[in-house]
């Protein structure tokens, strides 16, 4: 699956860029039609929720699926983010019976 990240005003390293690709293929597994995915990270000024913003894209075909989670590191919310597509993906197949 081809994943794109973008990162928003700064520069992810390649660890993080690793681990966000690793789950991502892991997720792959889930859901054969995926045609890609789209990872937003965005650093936030509220310090409550935790400042670190994921939003994921799966393009499905259909329609996108989508997950924005907030945390207080980047690989808690994109595990946050993983977990909301797995149950999207499960609702998605059950719908349309893929």
């Amino acid at each position: 699956m081809n994943v794109q990240i973008q990162s928003v005003k700064f520069d992810a390293d390649k660890k993080l860029i690793d681990f966000i690709n690793a789950k991502f293929a892991k997720l792959g597994r889930f859901v054969e039609d995926a045609v890609g995915a789209e990872v937003i990270l965005k650093v936030d000024k509220d310090h409550e929720k935790g400042n670190k913003v994921v939003t994921a894209i799966l393009n499905v075909p259909g329609n996108d699926l989508v997950a924005e989670q907030r945390a207080t590191t980047f690989e808690e919310a994109v595990d946050e983010s993983v977990e909301a597509l797995k149950k999207q993906i499960e609702r998605h197949k059950e719908r349309f019976g893929k």
